[in-house]
């Protein structure tokens, strides 16, 4: 198997044009900082390269094809996110927007399913879904989020662990070790919110990003490695391998 048969950002026509694929896997992430050590685009990075050890899984195992797209890099952020430099805010609409372009384009070509691959937390896609599925009755859309297919207890130490902290970082030292250098990394000192219903889940709000943490981060990245990353993110990849499997194969009902 060639890398350039699965992955869009390495391919070309020649490549594929002659090609059936079964499941189109759309990594979806966003812009924005991630503590002081890792990349503006970690939220794309992972995914994308997550939905491509995946994809190649479901290949050798099943024989299902899949093409893996570009990662879309616009994601939705909170108060005092948007004022960082950098940090690309886009709103709902817009973001349904580019997924109702997407969608057309594939349909046009004769795909059939989709898969989003999401690697922020702040994006929401079922109420897009619901939509397309008036509008696109024969085109399946999934969605799921590549950090809560698997649950990180007993994969890393850190008690608050949710944004560029040990998994996220863990996670990127074992595709990018390049990418990371955790001498510049912050401590990742967040202060929950003054509501305790809210910390307890019992309601939502948007955390205003200025008041809730100090170096973007939320939770500590000192006891990240490479070797936790590459433990955790193996389960996540043969679960997705096998959705990407389940879904190329089979219909809905």
């Amino acid at each position: 198997m060639e890398k350039r048969e699965i992955d869009l950002t390495v391919s070309c026509y020649g490549k594929v044009k002659d090609v059936k694929y079964d499941v189109v896997i759309l990594p979806w992430g966003a812009t924005e900082p991630h503590n002081l050590h890792l990349p503006y685009l970690t939220d794309c990075i992972l995914p994308h390269d997550i939905a491509v050890d995946a994809a190649a899984l479901a290949l050798e195992h099943s024989g299902v094809r899949c093409m893996v797209m570009p990662p879309v890099p616009f994601g939705a952020h909170n108060p005092g996110q948007r004022e960082l430099p950098f940090c690309i805010h886009t709103r709902y609409s817009t973001q349904q927007a580019i997924l109702e372009d997407i969608v057309a384009s594939l349909h046009a070509q004769g795909m059939r399913k989709l898969i989003i691959i999401s690697g922020h937390g702040g994006n929401n896609f079922k109420g897009m879904i619901r939509d397309l599925a008036f509008v696109y009755p024969d085109f399946l859309i999934i969605a799921t989020d590549w950090f809560s297919i698997v649950s990180p207890k007993g994969y890393f130490e850190a008690e608050i662990d949710d944004h560029a902290g040990e998994s996220e970082t863990s996670v990127m030292m074992h595709y990018h070790p390049e990418l990371v250098n955790l001498d510049e990394a912050g401590d990742g000192e967040s202060k929950p919110f003054a509501i305790p219903s809210l910390n307890e889940k019992v309601g939502w709000a948007p955390r205003h990003w200025d008041k809730a943490t100090i170096d973007s981060g939320v939770g500590n990245p000192r006891k990240a490695s490479a070797e936790k990353g590459a433990h955790y993110v193996k389960p996540v990849v043969e679960k997705l391998a096998q959705l990407f499997t389940e879904v190329g194969q089979g219909e809905l009902y």
